[in-house]
């Protein structure tokens, strides 16, 4: 780890010798993004967007892992998307990754409708007003639906996406009936599911969904993953997906 100034700092994520420029006193990427980014089975050399990339953590992975020719990290806030363009460029990557400051409620229109081969999002898990008194009102509109709303990020998905272009998503089980309800009505159809433990014999908190835009009806369960070992260690799956 390196220091700067202002509260930031750059972390080495382990995926290529990539490093990220992050402000802990904001928030921190955690395992949701490592697992929704390796869930994602990008083709190589595909166009993908990355919806509230945040510092942008999740399109370095899908770099590190698929090699897409290019990836649009949609971010809202203007000091969170400035963190994710130092990452950028602290790694090289302005060709292959380009970071866009504006609202999922835009995106379409500034990247372009029907264009890309996938889309991934890691979005704020809470509905809007819920529980953020007190909050910094960086990490508050990360995990709330303050800036954008569970619907925003899917309708951006669709109208982003090629007919048959895939869509990644990580959410809480909370969540469930309403993420499957809104795809189906944006006409991204559930394939797969996938959900996440903290232990063996826990429930699950965390499910990961892939849908096809247009698929056909068809949704397959995929195994659980379970996160730590009674001992307190990673999973020896878990270390598989940060050794790719």
């Amino acid at each position: 780890m390196e220091g700067s100034i202002s509260n930031e700092r750059i972390d080495d994520i382990g995926f290529s010798g990539y490093r990220l420029v992050q402000n802990p006193e904001w928030f921190c990427y955690g395992i949701d993004a490592v697992l929704i980014a390796n869930f994602a089975a990008l083709k190589k050399n595909a166009a993908a967007a990355d919806l509230g990339t945040g510092t942008g953590i999740i399109p370095l992975i899908l770099k590190h892992k698929y090699s897409p020719a290019v990836i649009y990290g949609v971010e809202v806030q203007p000091e969170v998307a400035a963190l994710a363009k130092k990452t950028v460029g602290l790694n090289g990557l302005e060709e292959e990754i380009k970071i866009i400051n504006a609202t999922v409620r835009d995106a379409s229109d500034i990247i372009g409708k029907n264009c890309l081969d996938a889309v991934v999002t890691n979005p704020p898990y809470v509905g809007g007003g819920e529980g953020i008194h007190g909050s910094h009102p960086v990490k508050a509109a990360a995990r709330h639906e303050i800036e954008g709303s569970l619907e925003d990020f899917i309708k951006c998905a669709f109208e982003l996406l090629k007919d048959g272009g895939d869509f990644y998503m990580i959410n809480r089980p909370s969540r469930l009936a309403d993420v499957v309800f809104l795809c189906r009505k944006y006409r991204l159809e559930p394939k797969h599911m996938q959900f996440i433990q903290p232990s063996e014999g826990k429930k699950p908190n965390i499910f990961m969904i892939h849908c096809v835009k247009y698929g056909k009806p068809e949704l397959k369960f995929l195994d659980p993953i379970c996160v730590y070992e009674k001992s307190g260690g990673y999973t020896e799956e878990i270390l598989k997906i940060y050794e790719r």
